[in-house]
Protein backbone atom coordinates (compact mmCIF):
# COMPACT_ATOMS: atom_id res chain seq x y z
CA UNK A 1 0.00 0.00 0.00
CA UNK A 2 1.58 3.42 -0.91
CA UNK A 3 1.92 5.52 2.62
CA UNK A 4 2.99 8.84 0.55
CA UNK A 5 1.73 9.46 -2.73
CA UNK A 6 3.84 12.51 -3.67
CA UNK A 7 6.84 10.76 -2.68
CA UNK A 8 5.66 7.20 -3.78
CA UNK A 9 6.63 5.79 -0.94
CA UNK A 10 5.29 2.45 -0.07
CA UNK A 11 4.34 0.11 3.33
CA UNK A 12 6.59 -2.48 2.39
CA UNK A 13 9.48 0.65 1.80
CA UNK A 14 8.64 1.61 5.54
CA UNK A 15 9.09 -1.48 6.91
CA UNK A 16 12.27 -2.95 5.10
CA UNK A 17 13.75 1.23 6.63
CA UNK A 18 12.48 0.05 10.42
CA UNK A 19 15.04 -3.71 9.67
CA UNK A 20 17.77 -1.53 8.51
CA UNK A 21 17.59 1.24 11.78
CA UNK A 22 14.80 3.95 11.19
CA UNK A 23 13.27 4.58 14.82
CA UNK A 24 12.55 8.30 14.07
CA UNK A 25 9.74 9.94 11.70
CA UNK A 26 12.86 11.79 11.25
CA UNK A 27 14.90 9.77 10.14
CA UNK A 28 12.37 8.05 7.53
CA UNK A 29 11.68 12.00 6.49
CA UNK A 30 15.67 11.77 5.62
CA UNK A 31 15.67 8.28 4.15
CA UNK A 32 12.37 7.99 1.86
CA UNK A 33 11.08 11.63 1.64
CA UNK A 34 8.26 10.92 3.58
CA UNK A 35 5.98 14.10 4.93
CA UNK A 36 8.42 16.51 2.71
CA UNK A 37 5.86 17.78 0.74
CA UNK A 38 2.08 18.20 1.74
CA UNK A 39 2.54 16.30 5.25
CA UNK A 40 -0.60 14.37 5.21
CA UNK A 41 0.73 11.00 5.10
CA UNK A 42 2.69 12.14 8.42
CA UNK A 43 0.32 10.07 10.64
CA UNK A 44 -0.24 6.89 9.04
CA UNK A 45 3.97 6.94 7.83
CA UNK A 46 4.25 7.11 11.78
CA UNK A 47 1.43 4.20 12.70
CA UNK A 48 3.15 2.08 9.87
CA UNK A 49 6.64 2.77 11.23
CA UNK A 50 5.82 1.84 15.08
CA UNK A 51 4.16 -1.48 13.38
CA UNK A 52 7.17 -2.52 11.18
CA UNK A 53 9.72 -1.52 14.49
CA UNK A 54 7.44 -3.76 16.97
CA UNK A 55 6.97 -6.35 14.40
CA UNK A 56 11.03 -6.53 14.14
CA UNK A 57 11.52 -6.40 17.96
CA UNK A 58 9.23 -9.48 18.01
CA UNK A 59 11.35 -11.05 14.97
CA UNK A 60 14.12 -10.11 17.28
CA UNK A 61 12.99 -12.41 20.10
CA UNK A 62 12.30 -14.93 18.78
CA UNK A 63 15.86 -15.55 17.82
CA UNK A 64 18.04 -18.15 19.55
CA UNK A 65 21.67 -18.44 18.94
CA UNK A 66 22.56 -22.05 19.61
CA UNK A 67 25.79 -22.60 22.34
CA UNK A 68 27.76 -23.97 19.68
CA UNK A 69 27.92 -21.02 17.63
CA UNK A 70 24.74 -22.16 14.83
CA UNK A 71 21.91 -20.09 14.34
CA UNK A 72 18.31 -20.98 15.33
CA UNK A 73 14.93 -19.93 15.95
CA UNK A 74 13.02 -20.34 19.25
CA UNK A 75 10.27 -23.36 18.98
CA UNK A 76 6.59 -21.55 18.93
CA UNK A 77 4.55 -21.78 21.94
Amino acid sequence: MYVCVCQGVTERQIHEAARQGVSRLKELRQQLGVTQDCGRCASCAHTCLKEARKAHQEQQLRYVPHASGENGLAAAA
